[in-house]
């Protein structure tokens, strides 16, 4: 665990009852549509006809600590990806708040890659997307090529994204954020993808992102992944924040409830 000088723990992520609705236009279709509803997202006025609420997140408190790798586990729909997205600040909260100290990162299996460029130009522009300099970039490049495996069966880092798999685009996008040291690293998936050797080097890097002060998030239905690398469970139910522990424990209590 990261302390300061002083030996206290330091806090990266502060969630203070947290509440994330979602506002969903069912009673319109068409054109203009998708517009229309994120201003539902986004408002804060009254309420309109035709307009369902989704309770995503609800009421959920945690403290997170410079140093810890931090498993979020539930059922689909949970609220997991949801919570992510809140702590990026990517969604607005209804109610609560969300603090961080530093810049959150979220890498998840679905984030955008250029699919018409190569994957040699998706790594200059997500290492510059990520702050890096080209220099660095340049330092980084061929580590991250190899780190993500793709050119092991022919030299596919020349080729466009859509030529790619699900899996080896997956493998690409976590080889990219795991180039760089995050204040704040937070994973949505990403570990579901690729072989168990890829996996492993996966769970290597975190480990190496939390040695260097950072803090890890990682949403995964892979308990195994989150006992190699959480030292913490989050484990949320309909949005609620069911159990906070150390991961031994609330995966026992998790695997009790899903039957698994």
């Amino acid at each position: 665990m990261a302390d300061d000088k002083t030996g206290a723990r330091v806090p990266t992520v502060i969630a203070d009852d947290l509440h994330i609705v979602y506002r969903v236009n069912g009673a319109r279709s068409g054109k203009g549509s998708a517009t229309a509803a994120l201003s539902r997202i986004l408002k804060r006025g009254g309420e309109e006809r035709g307009v369902r609420k989704v309770h995503a997140v609800r009421g959920v408190s945690f403290v997170a600590y410079r140093g810890e790798a931090i498993g979020l586990i539930g059922s689909n729909g949970s609220g997991k990806s949801t919570l992510l997205r809140a702590v990026a600040g990517l969604l607005p909260a209804e109610r609560g708040k969300v603090y961080t100290d530093g810049q959150p990162s979220l890498l998840g299996v679905n984030a955008a890659l250029m699919n018409d460029l190569t994957g040699e130009r998706n790594i200059i522009l997500g290492g510059l997307a990520m702050g890096m300099s080209r220099e660095e970039i340049k330092e980084r490049y061929q580590d991250i090529v190899d780190f993500s495996g793709i050119n092991e069966k022919g030299d596919f880092i020349t080729l466009p994204m859509r030529t790619y798999s699900s899996g080896m685009a997956a493998r690409l996008r976590f080889s990219i954020a795991a180039a760089k040291d995050h204040d704040v690293l937070m994973i949505d998936e990403a570990l579901a993808t690729g072989d168990r050797k890829f996996q492993k080097r996966s769970e290597a890097r975190i480990r190496e992102l939390r040695k260097h002060a950072g803090t890890v998030f990682l949403v995964s239905h892979n308990n195994k992944s989150i006992r190699d690398t959480c030292d913490r469970v989050l484990w949320l139910e309909r949005g609620e924040l069911r159990m906070d522990g150390p991961t031994d424990e609330v995966l026992r209590e998790y695997e009790k409830f899903t039957g698994k």
